[in-house]
């Protein structure tokens, strides 16, 4: 706890594994560190940063990284990497990424499986940003895997949200009255620069004239990332808003809402891995295995009320 406090980066790297871990006895020592912690006020942003492969993300983080960490911010950065369905392996290779970033002594990057969990998120990411904040990191940063569409869990753990995107990318304006761009905050057109400027601009415009006739008005800008242009822009624009929610009390409504969603979310955790481990819900799976190769299927109604009778 102490390590953690003063922000000791090889104790807070370890409680994060700790977090991670699958083995009861490191579930059993995170709980504890996480109900540890203190009760601290609420000066920490968490921006969730999404996009589709290739759009620029990690040299976006490390521009806009080097900006807050050049104005005094410590930023962590939670980079999401998605695991293998064959191997359930990921690269992690985010920190490579990042060259400079990684070496600012107020920036720690942590690079985490997404081990096949859905939302765009990895499971623990909720506790690994809890333990950054704990740290004292000013700015949490949560680079999404980029699946699209389904990566809406990241809203329930994050203040502001962003969308990058493409030059040229028109067929994503579809998701304007739903999905991924409905949640987003702030959309961030990317590489305008050089030969895809022009590009940039026409699809700057044809995002504002889609959202004219939405209800949530959403801030479109252009940016290099490469170039670090428009970046001091973007944090401008997220602390004005983020200021603004906080004296209108949504702020503290938001984080007040996540704090239930996720205490929820525990609960129902903690009720799979319970039936999962009881023998009968293994005496049951191996019983459907075989009623299913000798008949070729199994009724529904007859699986739901076997399940519902270990409960």
């Amino acid at each position: 706890m102490e390590g953690i406090a003063k922000s000791n980066i090889a104790i807070l790297s370890q409680a994060i594994t700790l977090c991670e871990s699958d083995l009861p006895k490191h579930q059993e020592l995170a709980d504890d560190i996480i109900d540890s912690l203190p009760i601290r006020s609420v000066n920490s942003i968490r921006i969730g940063i999404t996009g589709t492969p290739g759009v620029g993300k990690s040299t976006f983080i490390e521009s806009f990284g080097l900006h807050l960490c050049s104005i005094g911010k410590k930023v962590a950065v939670l980079a999401v990497d998605p695991s293998s369905e064959v191997s359930g392996g990921s690269i992690l290779g985010d920190k490579t990424r990042m060259e400079q970033l990684v070496r600012e002594p107020n920036a720690f990057i942590r690079p985490t499986p997404s081990a096949g969990n859905l939302g765009g998120v990895a499971k623990k990411t909720k506790d690994t940003i809890t333990l950054c904040e704990a740290a004292d990191f000013d700015v949490i940063l949560i680079e999404t895997v980029g699946v699209g569409q389904s990566e809406t869990e990241v809203q329930n753990m994050t203040d502001y949200f962003v969308l990058m995107v493409l030059p040229g990318g028109g067929d994503e304006l579809q998701g304007i009255k739903k999905g991924i761009v409905e949640i987003s905050d702030l959309i961030l057109i990317n590489k305008a620069d050089g030969e895809h400027y022009n590009s940039a601009l026409m699809t700057q415009k044809e995002y504002k004239t889609a959202n004219h006739y939405s209800k949530k008005q959403i801030e479109i800008l252009l940016i290099s990332a490469l170039e670090s242009k428009g970046i001091e822009n973007v944090w401008q624009i997220i602390e004005h808003k983020t200021n603004e929610n906080k004296n209108n009390g949504f702020f503290n409504s938001k984080r007040q809402n996540q704090l239930q969603i996720s205490t929820e979310q525990i609960i129902l955790d903690s009720l799979i891995q319970k039936l999962q481990e009881s023998e009968k819900y293994k005496s049951i799976l191996k019983s459907v295995a075989l009623e299913i190769k000798s008949k070729g299927k199994l009724s529904r109604k007859e699986l739901k009320e076997r399940i519902l009778g270990i409960i």
